[in-house]
């Protein structure tokens, strides 16, 4: 790439761009790449075989494999035995919930962050419930522009907290939480251990996961460009923790052994190095910069009119507290009737509704939880043009 961010370069590398269609769901799950593609095919088409076999076409499929789960834990500043790779990041935390059953006993504390997709609230209070622990929520006092506060935090938590979980960016409010201050936060208490779900900021961000000091960190590849897997680190300390979901007779040193459940997707996880070769093309300071463009137009907008928008999360496009995942609700107008709006007149694809963060939706911000918000979501491969595009459209249906 180019020293100055090249928009229309980066769209070369996403064939569906061609389209009509402009994408500004991308928080639901963006565009993939051609590379991706490619790689997915050639793997189906010369290296479909079990993993472990000895055979010329068994070793290349379990060294391809292996590869994929390395590119992980190298993009993330991990070890090889700290990642697995599943089909969610949904399934991947019930998956660590089941092995945390013997560390959780009764007389424990969890916490958890009401800003959260389910995804990072359901497993841990199915285990509460299943431990009779006892459960705190960690919730935010705006209803427009809910923050997670480490002071709010620190007082939730006793020396029985044994667990803490919270998102590192909304999927709704696109609001960057700050996860080093809230992981040493968390590590006062001895034993205490913080999950965090990252599939609304690894679009947006670098990551390196010793840096921000958690124990558990998963997001989804399919919102990063890549396919339908998902990923999850968990420290060496914290595997300390954890009962093995594996045979009897597998080996309990790697997360792998622990949570694989005969290993990932093969196809998939062999795209993965194809993502992660990208990614070092488009420097991310970049994208942050450029994404701040982006969303500035739509934020300024709304801004301007307060008596017809309610932005719901950072009112400011600054790239330090936010991510281009701008939602907001139009007084006087459901969500779905605008969205609806916008479709029947344009080739806008955004989304209306709650996005599986139900808690965030009805009880932080005392919204309707069907009819949520109105949801944009943008990626470095879309252009001002759509934004200012979809201003236009946008003013046109609410001003009708």
């Amino acid at each position: 790439m180019a020293s100055t961010f090249d928009v229309q370069a980066v769209r070369q590398h996403f064939p569906a761009l061609s389209q009509k269609q402009v994408y500004f769901d991308n928080a639901g799950g963006s565009q993939v790449l051609k590379e991706v593609v490619d790689a997915i095919a050639a793997y189906l088409l010369n290296n479909n075989v079990q993993l472990g076999a000895s055979y010329p076409v068994g070793q290349t499929s379990t060294k391809i494999f292996a590869e994929g789960c390395e590119a992980v834990a190298k993009y993330i500043n991990a070890s090889s035995t700290e990642v697995v790779l599943g089909p969610s990041t949904t399934q991947l935390f019930r998956n660590l919930s089941m092995s945390l059953i013997d560390y959780i006993t009764p007389d424990s504390e969890i916490i958890c962050s009401k800003l959260d997709h389910e995804a990072n609230i359901a497993s841990w209070v199915e285990l509460a419930r299943v431990k009779g622990c006892t459960l705190k929520w960690w919730d935010s006092p705006s209803k427009t522009n809910p923050q997670l506060d480490c002071d709010r935090l620190r007082s939730l938590m006793t020396p029985k907290t044994k667990l803490v979980t919270c998102t590192h960016t909304s999927n709704i409010l696109g609001t960057i939480s700050d996860i080093k201050a809230i992981s040493k936060t968390v590590h006062e208490v001895p034993g205490a251990l913080l999950c965090v779900d990252a599939v609304a900021y690894a679009p947006h961000r670098a990551i390196d996961v010793k840096d921000l000091g958690v124990d558990f960190y998963s997001f989804s590849w399919y919102k990063v460009y890549g396919p339908h897997i998902a990923c999850l680190y968990a420290s060496m300390n914290a595997q300390k923790h954890m009962h093995t979901l594996g045979h009897f007779f597998k080996p309990t040193d790697t997360l792998e052994n622990l949570l694989g459940l005969a290993a990932a997707n093969y196809e998939l996880t062999a795209s993965i190095p194809e993502v992660c070769k990208y990614l070092q093309t488009v420097p991310w300071d970049q994208i942050a910069e450029y994404e701040e463009r982006l969303q500035k137009i739509l934020i300024d907008y709304l801004v301007s009119k307060p008596e017809t928008y309610q932005i719901r999360g950072e009112p400011v496009a600054d790239s330090a507290k936010r991510v281009p995942v701008i939602s907001f609700t139009v007084k006087g107008r459901s969500s779905r009737e605008v969205v609806e709006a916008i479709e029947a007149k344009s080739n806008y694809g955004c989304r209306w509704g709650a996005f599986y963060s139900n808690r965030l939706a009805e009880d932080a911000m005392g919204l309707d939880p069907v009819d949520g918000v109105v949801r944009v979501s943008l990626l470095h491969y879309n252009t001002e043009d759509e934004v200012k595009g979809y201003v236009k459209v946008l003013d046109e249906v609410v001003s009708s």
